[in-house]
């Protein structure tokens, strides 16, 4: 049965998702205060500045939207009783 992304955002994130999230996070929290600097910078950072926020706020939402395969641990389970 596949989940709505409702059930799936709160559903258990596995720990390498949760790493990866938590690194899209702070990347993305370092090209918003670039963005957000009160000093004039050259186009080619602020560029690459919206970019890096682009894909961290992207890494950051299919993180948190990947959950553990309940399915497929049960089956290892089995197998390993047998």
């Amino acid at each position: 049965m596949e989940k709505n992304i409702k059930e799936r955002w709160n559903d258990k994130t596995p720990k390498f998702w949760k790493r990866v999230q938590r690194w899209a996070l702070i990347t993305g929290a370092v090209a918003g205060a670039v963005l957000a600097a009160p000093v004039t910078l050259p186009a080619a950072v602020i560029t690459a500045a919206t970019y890096v926020a682009t894909v961290a706020t992207t890494a950051a939402t299919l993180s948190q939207l990947t959950v553990e395969d309940n399915k497929i641990k049960k089956d290892d389970k089995e197998s390993k009783e047998n």
